[in-house]
């Protein structure tokens, strides 16, 4: 099974971020990325994978998924469904004030959904309200609703764990494991604005092309080309819905030097054009 990193629309400035999705039409892939995800999935049914659990749902679902959690959910395109996903940064655990006892509850609901967690059908029912509520509101108050709905998770009961206790995510985030990879990380984000090329990069960390090209696939799982591209398409991203540059400037700035090529890899990792994902997501992101 594939399994794609996801780039989200989340930047350093966001508290959460909600994607509010009317008539979703379920063509993720199964995907994993660096941030806590609450997933509400309304009036559908179909199969929901996280981790190395596959369970079926219907009509209503919530999940909370922790940090480099595979997961996605199969459902029917039926007319009237809704997704509502809220997405918050890993480091939420280092905000001092979370180190207070009264902020317990959250701090284990956190680590907890690292193992996935699906909440029981009251919790579905209670919760969709509030959820629903936060897409409407502005201001200081979302940070309220946000810490409310996190605790009175927190403190629900039959709580569901989905993957197995065996279950180990190191084989899905495997870059950080050596020394020479993640200085070859570090390198490319680093320039990844500039041409970045095999050659340079192996000379960096003492390899051959051909050995360091092996020694990239096996660690992290993607070619090394591929894993430029993530980067630049990522960066691409996070351009498209926080500027209003141009789809070529948006090119050029990602280290693209060529504009067909640009959107041809881009159409390739999203399914969309880039004009089309900066129309797709300025209708359905809200930022806090």
């Amino acid at each position: 099974m594939e399994i794609q990193k996801e780039i989200t629309p989340l930047s350093g400035e966001d508290l959460f971020i909600v994607l509010n999705h009317p008539n979703a039409d379920f063509v993720y892939p199964v995907h994993y990325h660096s941030e806590y995800e609450i997933n509400l999935v309304i009036n559908t049914c179909g199969k929901r994978i996280v981790g190395d659990s596959i369970n079926e749902f219907g009509g209503l679902d919530l999940v909370m998924t922790g940090p480099n959690l595979p997961h996605a959910w199969r459902g029917e395109t039926i007319e009237g469904n809704h997704v509502i996903t809220i997405q918050f940064h890993d480091q939420l655990l280092d905000f001092p004030i979370l180190n207070k006892r009264l902020f317990g509850p959250i701090r284990e609901l956190l680590e907890r959904s690292k193992q996935g967690i699906e909440f029981s059908e009251n919790v579905k029912k209670d919760m969709k309200e509030k959820i629903l509520e936060l897409t409407q509101m502005h201001g200081f108050d979302t940070a309220l609703s946000f810490f409310s709905i996190l605790y009175d998770l927190a403190v629900s009961r039959n709580q569901h764990l989905l993957t197995s206790s065996s279950y180990d995510i190191s084989n899905i985030v495997r870059e950080s494991k050596s020394r020479r990879i993640s200085k070859a990380c570090e390198y490319i984000q680093q320039h990844i604005e500039d041409e970045v090329n095999l050659a340079a990069v192996a000379d960096l960390v003492g390899m051959s092309e051909s050995a360091f090209s092996h020694f990239f696939k096996k660690r992290t799982g993607r070619t090394f080309i591929d894993y430029v591209n993530d980067l630049r398409i990522g960066k691409a991203c996070q351009m498209l819905f926080d500027t209003t540059h141009s789809i070529a400037e948006v090119c050029y700035s990602c280290g693209f030097n060529n504009l067909s090529n640009f959107i041809r890899i881009f159409r390739k990792k999203k399914g969309s054009t880039p004009s089309e994902y900066r129309e797709y997501v300025q209708k359905m992101l809200i930022k806090f």
